[in-house]
């Protein structure tokens, strides 16, 4: 799977004007239209790889880009909505607890302030447990959603966790994972001599590929299907 995951972005006969592409639209991200432009072909990236098209797609049909890119924005918008809320339940009740197991504005700490402050602790570990889940899920989400380029397949909750609680889509986190800070890093310090730029596009387009990749096997493996998984 990463040797795959490695070549993908590289395959076809026109990687190299895909990859410069990708770096100035990422360059130009500062203006902030570009941006939805490079979501627009992670989706592309997704859409293929869960798909079985073996190849990298190119930047074309700018307009069709821009709104996959405005799709997958709308889908991590209402996953940054789930995270924001529960943020905020948690402060709210360690914020009250905190209060009442101080007395409150004059008055003596009580034992439901105790309780309440308690309770909040406790959600706060729930939250940090929790992020990590969706985290963890996020991707899936995104992939199904590319799968069958419907926004309401990001949240079709049963397929969504058919495919995210296989082996295949954990293989594929963890490469993901490992790849973005390994070779982020890399191209992160790239960066001051702009070259960098274009491998931190590339180092996207792979763990997009990996995240895709990982759920599209699971997915298949799950229902029944014959799909192997090869590092």
């Amino acid at each position: 799977m990463l040797g795959d995951a490695l070549s993908y972005p590289l395959d076809g006969d026109s990687w190299i004007r895909t990859v410069l592409i990708g770096g100035l639209l990422s360059l130009l991200t500062v203006f902030v239209v570009p941006i939805f432009f490079l979501q627009g072909y992670y989706v592309r990236v997704l859409h293929g790889v869960t798909n079985d098209d073996p190849d990298p797609p190119e930047f074309t049909d700018w307009a069709d880009l821009l709104i996959d890119g405005l799709k997958l924005f709308a889908v991590n918008i209402v996953v940054g909505l789930v995270v924001f809320l529960a943020m905020g339940i948690v402060a709210v009740i360690f914020g009250a607890g905190s209060l009442l197991s101080a007395g409150g504005p004059g008055g003596d700490p009580g034992a439901v302030g105790g309780i309440l402050a308690a309770f909040g602790a406790v959600g706060f570990f729930l939250f940090i447990a929790f992020a990590l889940v969706l985290g963890y899920v996020a991707p899936g989400m995104f992939a199904n959603f590319a799968r069958e380029d419907s926004i309401a397949a990001a949240f079709d909750v049963s397929t969504v966790l058919a495919g995210v609680t296989t082996i295949e889509y954990l293989t594929g986190w963890v490469l993901a994972v490992l790849v973005a800070i390994v070779l982020g890093t890399i191209a992160s310090f790239l960066s001051i001599i702009l070259v960098g730029i274009f491998v931190l596009f590339y180092v996207q387009v792979v763990t997009y590929y990996l995240f895709g990749r990982g759920f599209a096997d699971g997915l298949e493996e799950k229902r029944g299907g014959s799909a192997t998984t090869t590092y």
